[in-house]
């Protein structure tokens, strides 16, 4: 399991006091609230930012770091991911997963025969939807509800689901 959990993504910025506009890849965007530091992911290294100021406009969070004070200082920082250690992501209920745990579990049906990988996560509103690549190359959809996910083993790496009728058709 990944230590660091993408939380959101810069955009761009926003005025020129080094403002950025993050499109939230969480689904609770209050938390940025409560989150006191990120850090920035610029593909070359990781860098631990302290946030100054949350503000919401939209669909968006605008965030304001300490130290980063002109559009100049923040600029170069467009679409880069911004992440939390997993002691500060949120904490999940009973049968809630991060995305990030999910994905490349292997899938089994209930004699266990293996199916394939676990290889996106659809969220769709009413509930989500695993894709899983089966070993054939096709990708089965099936919906992320008690009735066809039985079982998730994050230790195992193993997910357990039951093929509804007309799944596969």
């Amino acid at each position: 399991m990944e230590d660091l959990l993408q939380v959101g993504a810069i955009t761009q910025p926003h005025g020129i006091h080094g403002e950025v506009k993050v499109f939230p890849t969480t689904n609770d965007v209050k938390r940025f609230n409560k989150l006191k530091e990120v850090i920035l992911d610029t593909g070359k290294e990781k860098i631990i930012l302290e946030i100054e100021g949350v503000k919401f406009f939209k669909q968006y969070v605008i965030l304001k770091f300490k130290g980063l004070d002109s559009i100049n200082d923040i600029e170069k920082y467009k679409g880069k991911p911004l992440l939390v250690t997993r002691e500060n992501a949120v904490k999940l209920r009973k049968n809630e997963y991060f995305i990030a745990d999910l994905i490349d579990l292997a899938v089994y049906d209930e004699q266990d025969q293996y199916l394939g990988v676990l290889t996106n996560v659809i969220e769709t509103g009413a509930n989500d939807v695993y894709e899983v690549k089966f070993e054939n190359g096709r990708e089965v959809l099936f919906p992320a509800i008690k009735q066809c996910i039985l079982n998730i083993d994050l230790e195992s790496r193993k997910m357990k689901v039951h093929i509804m009728d007309g799944l596969l058709d």
